[in-house]
């Protein structure tokens, strides 16, 4: 485990915090534990999957209407 933490703050609807929290108790883990699997596990993926992607372009600058 990490020896520093950072804080990382999401903005959710909540009648859906309320479900993840009840389904995080069901599953005896915390909503953090089950948000740092989450974001371990995504990153994971995307290291594997990164090779065989194009590279990202850069968006082009929005226009001004005369």
């Amino acid at each position: 485990m990490e020896l520093k933490t950072a804080r990382l703050t999401v903005l959710i609807d909540p009648a859906k915090k309320q479900a993840f929290e009840d389904l995080c108790h069901t599953q005896d883990m915390t909503p953090s534990q089950v948000v740092r699997r989450l974001i371990r596990d995504f990153m994971e993926h995307e290291a594997q999957a990164a090779p065989r992607r194009a590279p990202a372009r850069k968006a082009a600058p929005a226009r001004r209407s005369r």
